[in-house]
């Protein structure tokens, strides 16, 4: 049997820059990514609002720059990297998460891989036969689909959080490469979610120079996300070369059985990772990876919305809707997801599940992360404040702000773009 290894470390705002740089070292990240070639450091935002445990956290993206950086990495060739879904505004979220802050910060190039000037190549041309070998992407997209061009010869070093997920059970690593390598219409691969995460991992493996992921569990969420949570502070760091082990040691510290959860246990027995946790190495801190958060998932307590795509995927409403989803009509889900996550629970739930995590130590280094950037040291945040934190975008400030999303969320719904695009190649 392969063996992996998973760094994983317990950490505190005090001391999370030097933890960060030490489990860079303890991973091996300095001998899996190429120092003379891109690294792209592959942002997840989940929800464009803050919610604790949703998205990459900005000491999370600081502290692995700077880890490369004393790594010995160029900061010419290190690159933020952002994917755009129909719900999610990866502007926003940049800002709402503090994550542009620190990009800037060390001055860092800031891609968004939907904008003007990023270059699609087809998936086959990309990666040749493997196209053959998927085992649902040949399916979903028979003419096939297009990644992005410059990930090609490049470093990726994923950087998602500790939480659950209403489609997967867990989401970690490997579901951090869903928005940045499938097209805009990748809802039609939920269905098949868990072997598509698969597919996606050998396109990986194939197209990048190395393939490296960082974990943050400072904050690890509950229940039905990953954006409808409920937080909970675990002050852990993991990171791995293996996308596949590091996933199935974040799933078993949640309390789930790695090799019950169907990507983990597809991408093993591919041979694409380990998801065995007999054969992963833990180097680190052995006895935070031996927890167990007794973590109840995501289908217990499912909101309105999660059971509704649960019923349109995979339950009675699977005959009667799904097939919308695949035409210009398609954009009706995306109103309603908005709606219903940014409308409704953002501004009326969401304070109330933040409110233990937000006056957590984290929870005070997030709220006044600029005032702790100014008096931090090379080992981390000595001052995160006494105050309770308090976030300015929730309530009525987030309803107001939702209905820009909606808007951005309708004009490049991408059955209306395409239709665009055609009109304006014809005129």
């Amino acid at each position: 049997m392969n063996r992996a290894k998973v760094a994983v470390l317990t950490t505190t705002p005090r001391t999370v820059r030097r933890d960060y740089r030490t489990l860079l070292e303890l991973a091996g990240a300095g001998e899996v990514l190429d120092r003379s070639v891109d690294t792209a450091l592959k942002v997840n935002i989940s929800w464009h609002f803050f919610f604790p445990a949703s998205s990459t956290t900005p000491w999370q993206l600081d502290g692995v720059i700077r880890g490369l950086l004393d790594l010995g990495f160029s900061r010419e060739l290190i690159h933020a990297c952002h994917n755009r879904t129909v719900v999610i505004d990866a502007r926003l979220g940049e800002r709402e998460n503090r994550q542009l802050d620190v990009v800037e910060a060390y001055g860092l190039r800031n891609v968004h891989l939907y904008e003007p000037g990023e270059e699609w190549i087809h998936v086959r041309d990309a990666v040749g036969e493997l196209a053959d070998r998927f085992l649902v992407l040949g399916d979903v997209y028979p003419d096939g689909f297009m990644i992005p061009k410059r990930f090609l010869g490049e470093n990726i070093v994923h950087l998602p959080t500790v939480k659950t997920h209403v489609f997967t059970t867990t989401t970690g690593a490997m579901k951090n490469a869903f928005g940045g390598l499938l097209n805009e219409r990748r809802h039609w691969t939920h269905p098949v979610i868990h072997e598509t995460l698969v597919d996606l991992l050998a396109i990986q493996k194939t197209i990048h120079r190395g393939v490296f992921a960082v974990m943050d569990g400072t904050f690890a969420g509950d229940g039905p996300g990953p954006r409808c949570m409920v937080p909970h502070v675990r002050n852990v760091i993991l990171a791995s070369a293996d996308q596949v082990a590091i996933d199935a040691v974040a799933a078993r510290m949640m309390g789930f059985d790695p090799m019950s959860i169907r990507y983990i246990a597809l991408a093993h027995e591919r041979g694409l990772g380990v998801g065995d946790p007999r054969a992963i190495d833990i180097v680190g801190d052995r006895a935070a990876a031996e927890q167990n958060w007794h973590f109840e998932g995501p289908f217990r307590r499912m909101t309105f919305a999660s059971k509704m795509q649960h019923r349109i995927y995979w339950g009675p409403l699977k005959r009667p809707i799904e097939w919308s989803l695949k035409t210009v009509l398609a954009p009706w889900a995306y109103v309603a997801s908005v709606l219903y996550h940014d409308s409704f629970w953002y501004p009326l739930r969401a304070r109330g599940a933040m409110r233990a995590a937000l006056d957590s130590p984290w929870g005070r280094l997030f709220a006044h992360w600029p005032q702790a950037v100014a008096t931090a040291d090379a080992d981390g945040f000595p001052d995160v404040g006494t105050e309770p934190a308090r976030l300015e975008t929730t309530g009525l400030r987030a309803f107001l702000r939702s209905l820009g999303v909606l808007g951005t969320c309708v004009r490049e719904a991408p059955e209306f773009a395409a239709r665009r695009r055609r009109r304006a190649e014809h005129a």
